[in-house]
């Protein structure tokens, strides 16, 4: 096996972990905060449910169309600056948020978020790892999503609690001071050393030779288009739920204590699916449990029409998208370096940034628009049932062609 020479990655464990700290807030301080100022939003600037949906669906859009340029920049070696600008970039649009007194204004804070999350969330991380990390890569990605994948369990009630104290305005001062005083100066110092080429091909195979072949060869092969439908389609399921998830509850018949404590406790059922990834992988076959474990989720919004979004069927399916979710990011964030090509994986996943953006941003609204009083989200959830197993079949078709 070839190794291409630059300095030494630090040691896995330490650095992953330290990179997911970042994660933690920022995942926290944007993605899963939006579901809590929805309310408070649509009252005050008199918005309905799909003109508030509408701001996280641009946010979604604004960060794939900067995923292929922040994909090249990594693939470059300029992690560190990609990364410690995006939060710094973060912090601002969370403190220009504050100031939000229209919904122009509230739309343009959250596009301005959206060009922030391509710099700061899984998508450049996984790159990083996966260049620095080689054969390692997976186990590298795993342990970067323990602390991330805690996001909902800490800033959901905290956040909470913090809107209660203070207000939402100056709640997010508080996540914009996380940023500031958190996130940029641990990737400036976590980030230096970037390596210009990866440390060796991860999991050789006839997709990732010695001397990689141009990113337009992949492009012409199956399994690229494959997994861009998986990706497609699974990430607009997952994106659409967070933004409903405490409307989706209350309609559930849960109290206003479980509505807050059922979300967030997907955060600890996520890490726990990773956790039984990284402690069993190495007695799994890889190419087995990436089959087989995206179908949590269809499974989850199965039980959840089967049960009528009463209190139980809640709580199952948030246990099984919880476990779906958690361990479907690991497979999301290795398949393209597995089935396609790992020395371009960067500017691949970026490639899917327009068509993965298109599709998170119109989920959350589309589900705002399928939302009706007299039918509540049954419509929603078959959409998100039908849409996560046709990706899940993509998945499969994927690996037979890369094989």
């Amino acid at each position: 096996m070839r190794l291409f020479r630059h300095p030494a990655p630090k040691a896995l464990g330490p650095f992953s972990f330290w990179l997911s700290l970042p994660q933690l807030i920022t995942w926290g301080s944007v993605f899963y905060t939006f579901s809590l100022l929805m309310t408070p939003l649509e009252a005050e600037l008199g918005m309905t449910r799909a003109e508030s949906s509408l701001a996280f669906s641009l946010a979604l859009l604004a960060e794939g169309l900067m995923a292929y340029l922040v994909g090249r920049w990594i693939d470059a070696g300029h992690e560190r600056t990609v990364m410690t600008v995006g939060s710094a970039w973060i912090g601002l649009g969370l403190l220009g948020h504050s100031q939000v007194d229209s919904v122009a204004g509230f739309y343009a804070a959250w596009v301005w978020l959206g060009l922030g999350m391509a710099a700061t969330l899984y998508n450049p991380a996984f790159a990083i790892v996966t260049r620095r990390y080689g054969q390692d890569f997976r186990r590298a990605i795993i342990t970067l999503t323990f602390l991330g994948g805690l996001a909902s369990t800490v800033f959901i009630p905290l956040f909470d609690w913090w809107m209660g104290l203070w207000g939402w305005r100056q709640a997010l001062w508080a996540l914009a001071a996380l940023q500031f005083a958190v996130c940029l100066p641990m990737h400036g110092w976590l980030l230096q050393g970037a390596p210009q080429r990866p440390t060796q091909a991860p999991h050789r195979s006839q997709h990732t030779p010695a001397h990689p072949e141009p990113l337009r060869a992949h492009l012409r092969r199956a399994p690229f288009w494959l997994l861009a439908l998986f990706m497609v389609l699974m990430m607009s399921v997952t994106s659409a739920l967070p933004a409903h998830m405490i409307a989706l509850l209350q309609e559930s018949g849960l109290s206003a204590a479980w509505v807050i404590a059922v979300p967030a406790a997907i955060g600890v059922i996520q890490v726990l699916g990773r956790l039984l990834l990284l402690v069993f992988e190495r007695r799994w076959d890889v190419h087995t449990a990436n089959r087989w474990i995206p179908l949590l989720i269809p499974a989850g919004v199965l039980v959840l029409l089967a049960g009528g979004l009463s209190p139980v069927a809640s709580l199952v399916f948030v246990v099984l998208y919880g476990l779906g979710n958690g361990m479907n990011t690991i497979v999301k964030g290795t398949a393209m370096a597995q089935y396609v090509s790992a020395a371009h994986v960067g500017q691949l996943n970026g490639l899917l940034g327009l068509p993965i953006a298109l599709a998170r941003a119109a989920a959350p609204l589309t589900l705002g628009l399928l939302w009706s009083p007299q039918h509540g989200y049954t419509l929603a959830l078959w959409w998100l049932l039908i849409a996560s197993v046709l990706g899940t079949g993509a998945l499969w078709l994927a690996q037979r062609q890369a094989r």
